[in-house]
């Protein structure tokens, strides 16, 4: 296969862009706590992309090595050694629009508390829904540990709702 068959046109970058960004922007966020740096974290990554003149299977196929990048990336923006600032859970933007009742963002926030295992394998089943094997795939990790990983982030989930429920 020559190069010239890899380039996409503009507008095939414009349509891979929309289809993902929203996605690949909260992943992120949900690494980095913070809006600007997640900005910056999907630039970087659509910008590896087309760097790398890669070449899918399928949607699923670009799907997944956006969000193996997309982790990657962020995990070494973390591992940097001047990200010394974090981004307070109260500073979370608030969603677009609530309803009375809607407690999907006092969950995001209780998520965003718990340790990276826990909170990447919750938020890729419950808010990507990817099952327990993708996300495994994804991760470099069995199924089974996949599984445990979602039960004991519920679990801890449970427990700080319960113990912050009390407080109240």
């Amino acid at each position: 296969m020559d190069n010239d068959s890899l380039l996409r046109t503009d507008q095939e970058w414009t349509e891979l862009y929309r289809r993902h960004v929203d996605q690949m922007y909260r992943l992120c966020y949900l690494y980095l706590r913070n809006a600007v740096d997640a900005e910056d974290a999907v630039q970087s990554v659509f910008l590896k992309l087309i760097r790398s003149r890669t070449a899918f299977r399928d949607s699923e196929h670009e799907k997944a090595w956006l969000i193996v990048a997309a982790r990657n990336h962020c995990k070494d923006l973390l591992k940097h050694w001047w990200r010394t600032r974090r981004t307070n859970v109260d500073s979370l933007p608030e969603p677009a629009s609530r309803e009375d009742g809607d407690t999907s963002g006092e969950v995001l926030a209780r998520l965003l508390l718990l340790p990276e295992k826990y909170k990447t394998a919750l938020y890729l089943y419950y808010y990507e829904g990817y099952t327990a094997r993708e996300i495994g795939e994804l991760l470099g990790r069995s199924e089974s540990a996949i599984l445990t990983r979602l039960s004991r982030g519920r679990e801890k989930l449970r427990i700080d709702w319960g113990r912050n429920s009390h407080e109240q």
